[in-house]
């Protein structure tokens, strides 16, 4: 991984709440625009001098009992990717309703996602009464239309419904002698008293390593449980053991540190731990795995496609994942779960994904920290999707590498060659599939081992079953790239004659081969060229509709950044273009002179 992505900020870019160990209850406000969210921060808050250490968009403020900070997440929609790394951290959810709309789509996803991260308490906060005339009938059928969705969620074990009106102070610090139908406590008074699901002390010992020292020191912050000085712990995934030595916060050696303390850990003896790794009690380590059952939200623009490649990120760890299936996704209105083979913004859905290593875990629901990840589109390095760990799947469990006395050196010393992926990408009709058939005869001639993988060939047999969608086109890449990989493994240069129209999937098929045997060769055909030669008759089908998501008609290619060669089929003749393509492999060893 280079300097450039460890640096990256991956945090969202609107405020998140404060976790400073002296705030006892954290909240987040939601629901649809318009509602009156800040109306209601600003009234919890009337009177008391806002923190400038806090961030914006949030409030911190003091009841009688405790001190409470409230960040309002704005109801549009691209607000959720700011939701779900605050509700992440919070301990009750604030739903505002507007009394006179009553539920709202939008009020609906963000309940269901506040509860989907963690969130058990929600105060149901139905505002501007004053716009109903108190109407005790109104609130009831709101709290009914909550309640029987609410059903339907799971983790919402508790749901205060308060009505009020933000912009007069009705029962938001004392009762509202405008609604004496309602029995209920002033939303301050709850806060003040309510019980939050926030005990993290009960569960076993766990730390993320995030830094390293050179006496032994291992610095993160306790996400779970208690850890004293001489206690045994255990490393994952590496399994190696060793007793705590000594506990250092940033200014005091400690006897004791809690979750939600950051420390420093020094061992009685010297054990290999990397960044990301996870210090546990030695009797109750978590697991790990390297495929999951996860619940992924969707914060992007651009759409997630199964076996489309995204780095992922769970506190320090950092690695490459792939979500290989899209069980269902979720309509947050009717809570229905629907068939999807791709996600869009806000959309959320249960799937299976790969990672390349071994990750140590709790599910989310035991475990925020080692449970929650964010994806990374590894282009643009924005995140795109935010996501919690169900379980491991079993196949992850039963699955392991065999290994070989005989691997792919071994192999390509008995051809006398060096393994190799030419990669040949373009539109139809550029001459992929032309000038890889003619490297191909010439390569035979000097006696090197190859196979030509054609596109249209693949397609009649091993990719019979996938269509032309942007899904089908990224799964078609996928299986060649993992065929192509095999293929090498066997000592062979393997010639690939694809339009692989997505630069993400030509990324994904050069990393799974060893670093310097991938070669990209674009050749480069302008689309109107290309398509005055449509020897298929291709183009013209698709510009009469016949033919859906074609390539540089109605779905996009996208070219080649830095190719190892361009081959230009308007100044060279096909057998030119090989006979260049042939002399770079000879020039980078490929062959031999």
């Amino acid at each position: 991984m280079s300097d450039n992505e460890e640096k990256r900020d991956v945090s969202p870019d609107i405020g998140v709440i404060d976790l400073k160990e002296e705030v006892d209850l954290r909240i987040i406000t939601c629901g649809d625009v318009e509602t009156g969210k800040s109306t209601l921060i600003d009234a919890l808050g009337a009177g008391q001098k806002q923190d400038a250490t806090i961030s914006r968009g949030s409030r911190n403020f003091e009841t009688k009992r405790r001190t409470i900070i409230v960040l309002d997440v704005s109801g549009d929609e691209q607000s959720i990717h700011n939701l779900s790394a605050n509700a992440a951290t919070a301990d009750l959810a604030i739903v505002v309703i507007d009394a006179r709309t009553g539920m709202q789509t939008q009020t609906r996803r963000h309940a269901y996602i506040a509860a989907l991260l963690g969130v058990r308490c929600v105060v149901l906060a139905v505002n501007k009464m004053d716009l109903v005339d108190y109407s005790q009938k109104a609130f009831d059928e709101i709290v009914g239309d909550f309640n029987t969705f609410a059903a339907g969620v799971d983790g919402i074990n508790h749901i205060e419904p308060i009505p009020i009106s933000a912009l007069h102070g009705d029962n938001i610090a004392t009762s509202s002698s405008a609604m004496t139908w309602f029995e209920g406590p002033a939303l301050k008074d709850y806060l003040d008293t309510v019980e939050v699901e926030n005990d993290l002390s009960s569960q076993p010992f766990s730390m993320q390593v995030v830094n390293g020292s050179n006496d032994r020191g291992y610095s993160g912050l306790v996400n779970g449980g208690t850890i004293n000085s001489g206690d045994a712990i255990r490393v994952v995934p590496g399994g190696h053991q060793a007793n705590v030595k000594r506990l250092m916060s940033a200014d005091e050696e400690l006897n004791q540190a809690r979750a939600g303390q950051s420390v420093t850990i020094a061992l009685d003896r010297e054990i290999e731990i990397s960044r990301g790794d996870v210090l546990a009690a030695a009797d109750a380590p978590p697991q790990a795995a390297d495929q999951f059952d996860v619940v992924i939200l969707w914060v992007s623009d651009t759409a997630m496609l199964p076996g489309r490649r995204y780095d992922i990120k769970i506190g320090a760890l950092e690695a490459r994942a792939t979500i290989t299936r899209i069980k269902h996704s979720v309509d947050v209105d009717s809570m229905e779960k629907l068939a999807a083979n791709q996600l869009d913004l806000n959309d959320i859905a249960e799937c299976n994904i790969s990672v390349d290593c071994l990750v140590p875990f709790r599910p989310y629901s035991e475990n925020r920290d080692l449970g929650g990840f964010t994806l990374i589109d590894r282009q643009t390095n924005e995140t795109v999707g935010m996501g919690l760990i169900h379980f491991a799947l079993r196949r992850a469990e039963n699955v392991h590498r065999q290994a070989m006395d005989v691997d792919r050196d071994v192999r390509a010393e008995l051809k006398n060659q060096k393994p190799a992926v030419l990669w040949f990408t373009g539109l139809s009709g550029s001459g992929k599939s032309t000038i890889a058939n003619i490297l191909e005869k010439r390569l035979a001639v000097q006696g090197q081992h190859t196979i030509l993988l054609d596109g249209d060939n693949v397609r009649h047999g091993l990719n019979r079953d996938l269509g032309f969608t942007d899904a089908d086109r990224v799964e078609n890449i996928r299986r060649i790239g993992e065929v192509a990989r095999l293929m090498t493994d066997a000592g062979l240069m393997v010639l690939v004659s694809f339009i692989s129209p997505f630069i993400a999937e030509r990324r994904m098929a050069r990393a799974m081969v060893p670093e310097g045997e991938f070669v990209e060769i674009h050749v480069d055909t302008p689309l109107d060229v290309a398509e005055q030669r449509d020897v298929k008759g291709l183009y013209k089908k698709a510009r009469e509709g016949v033919i859906k998501n074609f390539t540089g008609i109605d779905s996009p290619y996208e070219a080649p950044e830095n190719p190892e060669i361009a081959v230009n089929t308007i100044e060279q003749t096909a057998e030119e273009a090989a006979v260049s393509v042939e002399a770079y492999l000879r020039a980078k060893g490929f062959l031999a002179d």
